[in-house]
């Protein structure tokens, strides 16, 4: 085993540099905190940028007409298909206004509405227009840029090409610090009281996904050898508009965003025909799980269906190439022209609702970890997130665990880093990639059974073998393989179908037995098992 080679130190370790990340080391950095940002690529790689709707947000003096928090919070809960927790909704979404004001103050800029104030748009699952967004359809390159130039004063330092490999730990099981590997593989220590995860989701796990190559459940993995649990990792939101680009499509691909739809395009198949007509009362404006299982049902066979994309119409929005330059670039690169014709697409692996389970403050089971934005389960998204809920949850609960960090570390209830034991870099199991991503794409995306579940299960059985994890692939593929293991044991004992997980054997909704959480943990010998305790339950 290779020892660490060179140490640092931090009141508070940051990783990731999304909208999370760097919230919470800018709000920490302004309550006098050492901080040090660590991501395992450049400062401006992560998720965030590739956000395209906007912030779900009610501003006061700026909403429709009888919107109000409460409102979004009601559709939140809607969307979340009885698994949110309520007063975690409720304190999120009533901290948007102000951490929206706190952005603006960074130098964010919005994009302004014709009459005044802002432009405000309307998203699936939403009752009104207030989504907020920047660039047309760039609001996440838009807040990256903001964050980043606020944190380039130096105040707050970014550590790049270094992935966090594994938490280091007191004798008692407290958090100080990380073990991390440089670009080369080398490795060395990351000494601080207090790390915050905000390192996004999982989205490589599947062949074809928006999310960019950085998204392998880093965090998660990390989370759980470090002894925290996690919940709802079962829910992986699918979203319903990414830009078809041909068969067998891997990696990242394009985003056609949601409030395309919200300004009036409709979702149809080969001969015209409307696919969300008579499926929701919302029709083309449902909540993303029932947009993404009705287009998934219509390419299986439904009339006109092809059988792996449908089209969005898009050609009646007028100035769609000034509304939504960034699709509009994709899809003239992909040979599409929306003004004269409709967009094809189809479903990609997009969110995990699911997360380390934290509250609304960041605080993990396990003293002295934090978790923030998609990496974290706070229970904001509950079975099926909200769109645009998401910027929103990592400005809100970014900003308060910056501060649950410092109220903390005033309390001393965190460890001192040099009580931390010795540090070796860890062996996990490791299975391929490639095996590991066409059967969780064949068997474990949208549609699931109990026999295709085991086949994911059986396929990681043989191609897993334990590796020490001495570079970033490993430590990616590591995660992933954590991360799948997990999200399979959770699916297959939910035997119904609920928010974006759905379950071909099991097609119905069990309020009965199933509207909970299911925790998941790791075992002493480092597999996922399903803990014999609940989150809180939601409501709906």
């Amino acid at each position: 085993m290779s020892t660490p080679l060179w140490e640092a130190r931090a009141d508070l370790l940051v990783v990731g540099t999304g909208v999370a990340g760097l919230t919470a080391a800018l709000r920490a950095r302004e309550l006098g905190l050492r901080v040090l940002v660590v991501t395992k690529v450049a400062e401006e790689d992560g998720n965030t940028r590739w956000a395209q709707g906007g912030v779900a947000v009610v501003l006061p003096g700026e909403h429709d007409e009888g919107d109000t928090v409460d409102a979004h919070v009601r559709d939140t809960l809607v969307a979340g298909a009885g698994l949110c927790d309520e007063a975690a909704v409720a304190a999120i979404i009533a901290g948007g206004p102000a951490a929206v004001a706190r952005l603006r103050e960074r130098g964010a800029v919005f994009d302004a509405a014709p009459t005044g104030g802002l432009a405000r748009t309307r998203e699936g699952g939403h009752s009104a227009f207030r989504v907020v967004h920047a660039g047309g359809d760039a609001t996440g390159a838009e807040v990256e840029r903001a964050l980043l130039a606020a944190a380039s004063d130096g105040r707050v330092p970014v550590l790049e090409n270094h992935v966090a490999v594994d938490a280091v730990r007191t004798p008692l099981g407290q958090v100080c610090g990380l073990l991390v590997l440089d670009g080369n593989g080398v490795p060395g220590v990351l000494s601080a009281p207090a790390v915050l995860l905000a390192s996004g989701g999982l989205g490589q796990l599947y062949q074809a996904t928006s999310n960019p190559e950085v998204a392998t459940g880093d965090g998660l993995a990390l989370a759980l050898r470090a002894g925290a649990v996690a919940a709802d990792v079962e829910f992986v939101q699918f979203h319903p508009t990414v830009l078809y680009t041909g068969r067998g499509a891997r990696g990242r691909c394009p985003l056609v965003t949601e409030a395309v739809r919200g300004e009036g395009a409709v979702l149809v198949d080969a001969t015209g025909a409307r696919v969300m007509r008579g499926v929701h009362p919302l029709e083309d404006l449902a909540p993303r799980d029932v947009v993404a299982a009705a287009i998934t049902r219509h390419m299986a066979g439904g009339p006109g269906g092809v059988d792996d994309h449908v089209f969005l119409d898009a050609t009646g929005i007028s100035d769609f190439a000034r509304r939504f330059p960034t699709v509009h670039a994709a899809c003239l690169a992909a040979g599409v022209d929306p003004s004269g014709e409709p967009i094809p697409v189809a479903p990609a692996a997009h969110f995990a609702c699911g997360g380390v389970v934290s509250d609304v403050d960041g605080r993990t089971g396990v003293t002295g970890l934090y978790a923030a934005g998609e990496v974290a389960r706070t229970g904001l998204h509950g079975a099926n997130r909200l769109a645009s809920n998401s910027l929103l949850e990592g400005l809100v609960v970014g900003t308060r665990a910056a501060e649950a960090v410092a109220a903390d570390l005033a309390l001393g209830v965190l460890a001192k880093p040099s009580a931390s034991a010795v540090v070796r870099l860890p062996t996990a199991p490791v299975a391929d990639r490639d095996s590991l991503q066409r059967v969780m794409s064949r068997y474990a995306a949208i549609g699931r059974d109990a026999e295709g579940l085991a086949v994911v299960g059986s396929v990681l059985d043989l191609s897993t073998v334990d590796r020490e994890l001495d570079s970033r692939r490993l430590v990616e593929d590591a995660a992933l393989t954590v991360a799948a293991r997990a999200l399979i044991a959770a699916a297959a004992q939910r035997e119904e179908s609920r928010g974006c997980h759905v379950r071909t054997d099991f097609a119905e909704r069990d309020d009965v037995r199933w509207q909970r959480g299911q925790v998941i943990r790791l075992n002493p010998s480092g597999q996922p098992v399903l803990a014999d305790q609940v989150v809180a339950r939601g409501v709906a």
